[in-house]
């Protein structure tokens, strides 16, 4: 039996950390020879890798770093046959997850509704009180001319939002390193007391003061690489100097703000349209990572919109796949670097179907490291 004085790889996290590659390669040669293998854990995790039956449960059991969150009810929200926030969005993704082979190796988790505590510590208790009570029970209830709630809205965003609190959990508590939550509606234009821009609940806000004031970290990044400025994050966070958030944008454009940075914390990029990969790299590697590597997080928070690929009509922005698995890249490096790995991905926009598929699975390719 090999054990850990034969294998000592520095593994000293979950299964999957990144200094375990070492471990799973010599896993993959030790399953020809049919060896055990045995490698130290921490203590709240088992002391063994049980006995595999076939290289598909041994390649699992290495691999399962990311988890996956999704509900049935973020399906169930829409806003009208015409509009471009619809269900089919994740649809598309699950679709191109499992017809990429990612789907197995992916902790796949129903996201809980996020607590009233929870929301409140971004939103007024008038507001999420006035969401639920102009839930219609019968078609749609218009707040502004393109955001609507029909009768499933109200469970959709409490949904979505639990997801970003539960991924926290998760990847502080050592279930995971990274999670990408597969939701509807977004919310990174949500503001404290408003709907707006498809957006009814900030979900990657309600996060990151789950990680704040819950379990009490000191410096948390948000990465925003939606085409649409996170307004609602911003003003959520402007002036905390705990949090660094760090974003780029097509800019004039929806919601038309963003173009100069409200405080100190807040690295806000626009760019013009038609600006493409290279450009939005270099703005990544001159700008963003140094004021990462700086704030040194305890975790990160991505607003993950893929809106700003070149085949979606929403704006006039030419990043590719390539593009968001290189910025997923550099994000993985600072998150190894300063917390563990520890990254909590929240789907924003992308409204091109085949596009958004394909970019969610380079994006979570790049968070697993597969």
């Amino acid at each position: 039996m090999a054990g850990p004085s034969s294998l000592d790889t520095g593994l000293s996290g979950p299964m999957r950390t990144r200094s375990a590659w070492p471990v799973a390669a010599c896993a993959g040669r030790c399953w020809a020879w049919g060896v055990w293998l045995e490698v130290a854990q921490p203590a709240s995790r088992a002391d063994s890798v049980p006995i595999c039956r076939n290289r598909r449960q041994l390649n699992i059991i290495f691999l399962m770093e990311t988890m996956y969150l999704t509900h049935p009810s973020c399906r169930l929200h829409e806003m009208g046959d015409w509009h471009p926030e619809s269900p089919q969005r994740l649809d598309a993704i699950s679709d191109q997850l499992l017809a990429s082979g990612l789907l197995p190796y992916l902790q796949e988790r129903q996201a809980p509704e996020a607590s009233r505590a929870d929301i409140l510590r971004v939103h007024t208790p008038a507001y999420l009180d006035s969401l639920r009570a102009h839930q219609p029970e019968h078609g749609y209830y218009a707040i502004d001319a393109d955001t609507s709630m029909n009768r499933h809205t109200y469970e959709a965003a409490l949904r979505a939002a639990g997801a970003g609190v539960a991924a926290v959990d998760a990847v502080l508590g050592g279930e995971a390193i990274t999670a990408f939550c597969s939701v509807r509606p977004p919310g990174h234009h949500a503001e404290r007391d408003h709907a707006m821009g498809f957006c009814f609940l900030n979900n990657v806000a309600i996060a990151a003061r789950h990680a704040l004031d819950f379990h009490g970290l000191q410096r948390v990044a948000l990465v925003d690489f939606d085409v649409h400025h996170g307004n609602g994050t911003e003003h959520a966070f402007a002036g905390d100097p705990r949090v660094l958030m760090c974003s780029f944008f097509q800019h004039p454009f929806f919601p038309n703000s963003g173009a100069d940075d409200p405080a100190p914390n807040m690295l806000n990029v626009p760019v013009a349209a038609y600006t493409g990969g290279a450009s939005i790299r270099t703005i990544v590697r001159e700008q963003w990572l140094p004021r990462l590597h700086a704030h040194r997080p305890e975790l990160i928070l991505i607003s993950a919109g893929f809106d700003a690929h070149r085949e979606d009509d929403m704006a006039q922005m030419g990043l590719v796949e390539a593009d968001y698995a290189w910025i997923t890249d550099r994000l993985v490096e600072v998150a190894d670097q300063h917390c563990q790995g520890r990254i909590v991905s929240t789907l924003e926009g992308g409204y091109n179907l085949s596009a958004l598929g394909r970019s969610v699975v380079a994006h979570i390719r790049s968070l697993s490291k597969l």
